[in-house]
């Protein structure tokens, strides 16, 4: 007779302990339970600096410690060009690598239209801009809270300026 094991869901099976993770007196309700980490934010907030010095634009710093298990931070930002969101990735990528950060693994580099680069604790998207527009990731994490961050007025769009996907190549 042949014995046979049920073995958890691959994402249940990959899932790194102990990352992520919130304690909580309640019973998990994101309302009621408070984040007990700031895992990532230093290197949420490296890689916002070294894609500032790309010349990224519009970054925001998402706070989903609450809100998912995979993450703590997401920091999205945008490029004029495509050749710009695979210089700012390339940046981060280098510049976190320099402090010993390497990415768990990368998606979407090299397309121009969007990069992904997942730390662990925090996560980059690097987008053209008018597929950020398009895919909307902040009202996609509209319940996340934003953190605060000084952003020079170089790393702002002008509400008069406009973007389409053949004015950005």
């Amino acid at each position: 007779m042949t014995r046979t094991t049920k073995t958890a869901p691959k994402a249940a099976r990959s899932a790194p302990q102990g990352r992520g993770r919130i304690a909580s007196a309640s019973d998990g309700d994101p309302a009621t339970s408070k984040p007990t980490t700031t895992e990532g934010l230093d290197g949420a907030m490296r890689a916002l600096s070294l894609a500032l010095d790309k010349k990224g634009l519009e970054p925001i710093l998402l706070d989903v410690r609450q809100l998912c298990s995979f993450c703590n931070y997401q920091l999205v930002i945008s490029g004029r060009s495509e050749r710009q969101v695979d210089a700012i990735a390339d940046g981060i990528s280098a510049g976190l690598k320099q402090d010993d950060l390497r990415p768990i693994s990368t998606e979407g580099a090299r397309s121009g239209q969007w990069a992904l680069l997942d730390y662990g604790d925090f996560v980059v998207h690097v987008f053209l801009h008018s597929a950020r527009e398009h895919y909307d990731l902040e009202g996609l994490w509209n319940d996340a809270p934003r953190i605060p961050l000084d952003v020079p007025a170089e790393a702002r769009i002008p509400a008069s300026e406009s973007y389409d996907s053949a004015d950005a190549r």
